[in-house]
């Protein structure tokens, strides 16, 4: 693993991809809004698999595999950042919602709730960005196990992303109540998500240039 700076680097950028909304933290906010906490911690649950799917597909060689392919990595890059565009752009939008806001969702059984969550998780192109294409550049191949290393990494993420999902589903349905009378309070977190997502969007666009060679 790389010195004890870039360790801090790399918790600090998955902490901030922790907190930024994306299809698993909707998913389950709206199920703990609509259904309850046991709900979302169901989805949350289902949700894991996902953390877990490509925390060891990262480790046992899909990320080596991948980053094999010439300027694959930069590819990603700019695909990622153009997925956190889209969000910003959903954030802010005229007639956007923000997450917080309570819909209307169809009750659904604890089994079902799970299956979602894996589904939503596995398809969610944030954590195929995230450990296909940060976390190996976290990883010193010349010093110690790899595979060790992969996955004291991902667990760190998968610890982190789980903490804040499962804080999002116990707190979001009190929240969402709070704001749901204050439609400045939610327009203000709309732009704030836009904002935040923008930034990180624009970084990760600097890092695949500097990737590809052409900054």
């Amino acid at each position: 693993m790389h010195g004890t700076t870039s360790i801090y680097g790399f918790l600090v950028v998955g902490g901030m991809l922790a907190v930024t909304p994306g299809p698993n933290m909707v998913y389950v906010m709206s199920r703990s809004i609509t259904q309850g906490r046991q709900a979302g911690l169901i989805s949350l649950a289902g949700v894991m698999l996902g953390y877990l799917f490509y925390m060891f597909g990262a480790a046992f060689g899909i990320t080596a595999l991948f980053l094999s392919v010439p300027y694959a990595g930069s590819a990603l890059g700019f695909v990622g950042a153009a997925y956190l565009f889209y969000l910003s752009w959903q954030a802010v939008k005229p007639g956007g919602r923000s997450p917080l806001e309570v819909r209307n969702l169809p009750r659904e059984q604890p089994r079902r709730l799970f299956v979602m969550g894996a589904t939503t998780s596995l398809l969610n192109p944030k954590l195929a960005m995230i450990f296909l294409s940060l976390l190996p550049q976290f990883i010193d191949h010349q010093n110690g196990s790899v595979l060790e290393q992969s996955l004291v990494l991902g667990a760190s993420l998968i610890v982190a992303f789980a903490s804040v999902n499962a804080f999002v589903a116990i707190c979001s349905g009190s929240l969402a109540r709070f704001l749901s009378t204050r439609p400045t309070l939610l327009l203000a977190q709309r732009w704030a998500m836009g904002i935040v997502l923008t930034a990180l969007g624009v970084h990760m666009v600097a890092d695949a240039l500097k990737l590809a060679g052409i900054a």
